[in-house]
C-alpha cells in the first residue's frame, strides 16, 4: 500500500524544492535587533548541504544522535535540515532548558555531537567537565568566532562544498526527529518524527491554510516546537512559500512586522492576541495583507471578537499536540466556522470522544480526545527508547489518548472542555506540574510541595506554587523562587509561591488541587 510519502524523504522534499523554486525567497530572518538575513530556496539548500557534509566529516552517520540548543535562527535550521539529508536524528532543546534539563535530554540520547549557541556554551562546558560522554563533540554556532576549544559551525560548513557528498539510503519510516515534550509524568518523554511524519504535517498543513506560492507566512513560535517545525517551516517549503522568522516576539513590534514583511499568514497563541490588543490603536492596524491567522486555543470569545474587528482578520482555530504532529481538529479553510469549536477533523484522521473505558460517547456528551492515524505516517512513531510509555498512550484498537477533554456536536465540531490532567499552558508552552513538584521535592527545605495553574488574562494561566517546609526549615517565598530558576527553564518559574503549614488531601491522600486552584 502506498500513499502520499512513499519513496519521499526530508533530502528529497528538499531537493525538489530547490529545484521547482530555486530562485522565489525562501526565508526571511529577523533578530531581535531588526536585522534581517535573506534567502532563496537555491541557496538555503546549498547551506543545508554544506552542514550535512559537515556533520558527516565529524563522524555523523545514519542513526547517529545530534542535541542541539540553539534559539530561533538561521542555524538552526540548517542544522535540522543537514542533519535529516544524512540519516542522522536531530534532538532539539529547549531554548530556555537549564542545567539538569539539559543533562536529562543528553542522558536519554546520547549524542554523537552537541550544537549549540554563545548564551549556553558555559552550560554545556560544565556538562562535558562533568560527564564527558554526553558531550562527545560540542559546536559553536550563531558566531563566528570559537571559544575553550569547541569548534565553529559556520567555519566548519563554509569548508564543505554545497552539494551532497554522500547520498545515505533513507526511507520515509526512518526517525528524523525526536522532540522532548512536557507530559503529566514528571518527566518529559521524546516524541519521535519519522521523515513520512514531517512531510504529511507539510501537506496536511498546506491543505488546513490553503498555502500557495505567494503566501508569506510570518511566525514567532521557537524553533524547537513542533508548532513552528510543522505548522509553519514545513507547509512553506510544501507550497514554494516565504517563511518571515521573527526571532523573538515582541508586543511593540509585532504588528509593525506584519504590516512591513507582507504577511499573509502569521501563527498565533493567546498571549499574542491578548497584548496585541493592549497595544495603542492605530489607524493603519486594519491596513495589512493578513487572510488567515492560525490559532490555537484558548481564546474568550470578547477578545476574539475585538481582534478579528480591530485588525480586519479571521482566526483559524485548531487543536492538535506534538504526538499528532498536526492540528487533527481545525477550522476549514472554507466553509463555515462555529466559534468556540476547534473545528472538525482535519484530513488523514479520526477523532472520537471516548469515556473511562475507551468506549466512545454521543454527541454532547464530555470525553477524552482520543486520535487515530498511522503510526510514523500521520502521527508520532512513539516514544524515544519507552516502549511502556507508548503502549500507555493508545488504546489496545490503536487510538491515541490525548488526555483532553472536550465534546464534540452532532454536525461533527468539536468544542474543547479541559487541559489533561496536571498540565498547565502558559503563553503557548505545556508545562508539567508534576515535573516541578518533582523539582521542588530535591530541596531538603520543602516536605510537600503541589503546583496548579490559575487563569492568567494574558499567558492563558501561570504557575502557582505550594509549598510545606521542613520541619525546622526556615523557608521564604524568594528561597522557593530561586530554587526553581537554578533547577527550571524560565517558563516553568512559578510566578506566586505560598508557604503552607499543610496542604488539604483526599480520603486517599492525594493533594486536593481543586482546593489550591
Amino acid at each position: 500500500m502506498a500513499d502520499a510519502m512513499t519513496g519521499q524523504n526530508v533530502r528529497t522534499f528538499w531537493d525538489r524544492a530547490a529545484q521547482s523554486f530555486a530562485e522565489r525567497e525562501f526565508l526571511v530572518f529577523v533578530d531581535p535587533t531588526g536585522r534581517e538575513a535573506r534567502y532563496t530556496y537555491r541557496a538555503f539548500n546549498g547551506l543545508i548541504n554544506q552542514c550535512a557534509n559537515m556533520f558527516a566529516s565529524m563522524g555523523v552517520a545514519k542513526g547517529d544522535i545530534v542535541c542541539v540548543h540553539l534559539c530561533s535562527s538561521v542555524d538552526f535550521m540548517v542544522c535540522l535540515f543537514g542533519i535529516a539529508k544524512i540519516g542522522a536524528i536531530m534532538v532539539p532543546v529547549n531554548e530556555q532548558s537549564v542545567h539538569d534539563e539539559a543533562l536529562y535530554v543528553l542522558d536519554k540520547c546520547r549524542p554523537r555531537v552537541v550544537v549549540t549557541e554563545p548564551s549556553f556554551f558555559d552550560l554545556y562546558r560544565g556538562i562535558q567537565s562533568e560527564n564527558p560522554e554526553l558531550v562527545p563533540q560540542l559546536l559553536l554556532a550563531r558566531c563566528d568566532a570559537s571559544d575553550g576549544g569547541a569548534r565553529n559551525l559556520r567555519d566548519d560548513i563554509a569548508l564543505q562544498p554545497d552539494e551532497l557528498a554522500t547520498v545515505v539510503p533513507l526511507s520515509s519510516d526512518d526517525v528524523c526527529e525526536v522532540m522532548y515534550t512536557s507530559g503529566t509524568t514528571s518527566a518529559p518523554k521524546g516524541v519521535e518524527f519519522t521523515h513520512a511524519n514531517m512531510l504529511y504535517a507539510a501537506y496536511y498543513t498546506q491543505w488546513q491554510v490553503s498555502l500557495r506560492g505567494d503566501d508569506r507566512l510570518l511566525t514567532t513560535m521557537p524553533a524547537c516546537h513542533s508548532n513552528f517545525q510543522l505548522a509553519a517551516m514545513m507547509p512553506v517549503i510544501a507550497a514554494g512559500a516565504t517563511l518571515v522568522l521573527v526571532e523573538k516576539y515582541s508586543a511593540h513590534r509585532f504588528w509593525g512586522q506584519v504590516r512591513r514583511y507582507h504577511a499573509t499568514v502569521f501563527q498565533a497563541v493567546s498571549m499574542i492576541v491578548r497584548t496585541l490588543l493592549l497595544q495603542p490603536p492605530s489607524e493603519r492596524d486594519r491596513d495589512n495583507d493578513v487572510r488567515e491567522v492560525m490559532y490555537f486555543l484558548p481564546l474568550d470569545t470578547e477578545s476574539k471578537d475585538e481582534f478579528e474587528s480591530r485588525f480586519n482578520v479571521r482566526l483559524l482555530n485548531s487543536y492538535g499536540s506534538t504526538e499528532s504532529l498536526t492540528w487533527v481538529l481545525t477550522d476549514y479553510p472554507t466553509g463555515e466556522r462555529r466559534w468556540p469549536s476547534v473545528g472538525r477533523v482535519g484530513l488523514g484522521y479520526e477523532v472520537r470522544i471516548a469515556d473511562e473505558n475507551d468506549l466512545p460517547l454521543p454527541p454532547g456528551e464530555v470525553g477524552e480526545v482520543q486520535i487515530r492515524g498511522v503510526r510514523g505516517r500521520t502521527i508520532m512513531k512513539g516514544y524515544f527508547r519507552d516502549e511502556a510509555a507508548t503502549n500507555a498512550a493508545f488504546t489496545e484498537d490503536g487510538w491515541f489518548k490525548s488526555g483532553d477533554k472536550a465534546y464534540c456536536d452532532a454536525d461533527g465540531y468539536f468544542y474543547f472542555a479541559d487541559r489533561k490532567s496536571n498540565m498547565i499552558k502558559r503563553a503557548g508552552e505545556n508545562i508539567s506540574a508534576t515535573e516541578i513538584e518533582n523539582v521542588l521535592l530535591t530541596d531538603d527545605r520543602i516536605a510537600e510541595a503541589a503546583v496548579v495553574g490559575r487563569d492568567d488574562p494574558i499567558r492563558d494561566q501561570m504557575v502557582v506554587a505550594y509549598v510545606v517546609p521542613a520541619r525546622g526549615a526556615a523557608l521564604a517565598e524568594d528561597d522557593v523562587l530561586a530554587f526553581c530558576r537554578a533547577h527550571l527553564a524560565a517558563f516553568k518559574v512559578p510566578s506566586e509561591v505560598h508557604i503552607r503549614t499543610e496542604l488539604p488531601h483526599t480520603v486517599s491522600m492525594k493533594v486536593e488541587k481543586k482546593r489550591l486552584r
